[in-house]
């Protein structure tokens, strides 16, 4: 090799592999943010039916954070044994999402009379599941139930 020859080309491999690890990193980086976005408002909404499945309403009403215009007998009168959405015995967190421009996270979760939850294929007990959505403001973890027509 002398000074007038042209240099040896460097493979363009080693720069491929850089481009395809950063694309790949990338897409891995996207994923695990689009899978685990509303983690703390799943995971407070968990906390919340978990005290439910126990009957520590005490608990539940701690963690709904409530206002004053909500009372623990407005709380029976949707959550405790007799009350509307009650009781419940078994829960599964189905999907969270955040409206547009909003402050909170809306989790729904079915709940069911029954444990564990009833399969699809038992009519009589699926029945009397139903699926509810709680909003979770991110700042506090609190929760409230969804403004109509929102």
């Amino acid at each position: 090799m002398s000074l007038t020859d042209p240099p040896a080309d460097k493979p363009d491999k080693s720069r491929a592999m850089a481009f395809t690890v950063a694309a790949l990193a990338l897409v891995a980086i996207v994923a695990l943010w689009y899978t685990f976005r509303y983690y703390p408002e799943k995971r407070a909404a968990e906390r919340f039916f978990d005290a439910l499945v126990a009957d520590d309403t005490a608990k539940a009403y701690q963690l709904w954070k409530p206002g004053l215009s909500y009372s623990m007998k407005d709380f029976f009168a949707d959550w405790g044994p007799q009350g509307y959405y009650g009781p419940v015995k078994s829960y599964k967190v189905i999907h969270a999402k955040a409206p547009s421009g909003s402050n909170a996270v809306a989790v729904s979760v079915e709940i069911s009379p029954y444990s564990p939850m009833p399969d699809i294929s038992d009519t009589e007990k699926s029945r009397k599941t139903r699926v509810v959505e709680v909003w979770v403001l991110t700042s506090d973890k609190s929760f409230s139930f969804p403004v109509p027509g929102s």
